[in-house]
């Protein structure tokens, strides 16, 4: 029987953090940006290529994770405890990768909003209107190419998580649990991560696409108006 998947919604205290450490980046990225003449559309590319990355990583690691426990099924002599001990790492491994991808994600978010701010706030700066059209329209189309990436993303981010708790429950049932029935067991549920990831896999590709695309225009040249 599939273990129910545990919530998605962040407890009021990691909500909390996350708000706190959004504060700590945006007053961090003003200082690099004083301090090192480096624009935030530098830092956020920058970031992007991290969660690409790190998008790429989380990816492969819960594969490896996943064949981790595929071969446990197959196992047929040696020490269990052993075999536990590799699984446990593989699995702390999946959870740090994941834990950087939100990181990411969350970067990105804060860096986007001050981004975009300071550019709105710019526009009304500008004393030739061609220029300020031009730049009107790369922002337009940077939001655009934003608003699709951080969905991407965070949809990824979503079927992160119900992997994960599938494999957290079935290393909290084998620490207790170590013997070749509970391992026999275990055959029907890889099963059902093996289609989640799957599904997981196919949602991180597409977001690593939008990734890309959003690097591609920040980085081309706005058109002239009415061109």
């Amino acid at each position: 029987m599939k273990l129910p998947v545990k919530s998605t919604r962040l407890p009021l205290s990691r909500r909390l953090g996350r708000f706190v450490l959004g504060r700590c980046r945006r007053v961090y990225y003003r200082m690099a940006e004083s301090a090192t003449g480096s624009h935030k559309r530098d830092f956020l590319v920058a970031r992007v290529e991290d969660a690409r990355t790190g998008l790429e990583e989380t990816k492969e690691q819960l594969q490896t994770t996943l064949e981790r426990f595929s071969a446990l099924i197959d196992f047929d002599g040696g020490s269990l405890a052993g075999f536990y001990r590799a699984l446990k790492r593989d699995f702390d491994r999946s959870e740090q990768k994941a834990e950087q991808v939100r990181n990411h994600i969350d970067t990105i978010e804060s860096l986007a909003q001050d981004l975009f701010a300071e550019w709105e706030e710019e526009l009304e700066l500008y004393t030739n209107r061609t220029l300020r059209g031009k730049s009107r329209q790369k922002l337009k189309l940077t939001q655009r190419h934003y608003r699709r990436l951080i969905a991407a993303m965070r949809k990824a981010e979503s079927r992160i998580d119900p992997v994960l708790n599938a494999f957290r429950d079935q290393v909290l049932f084998l620490k207790h649990n170590l013997n070749a029935q509970a391992i026999a067991a275990l055959q029907h549920e890889l099963v059902s991560v093996s289609v989640d990831i799957a599904a997981m896999i196919q949602v991180m590709e597409q977001s690593i696409r939008q990734a890309d695309q959003f690097i591609r225009a920040l980085e081309e040249p706005p058109a002239l108006p009415g061109r």
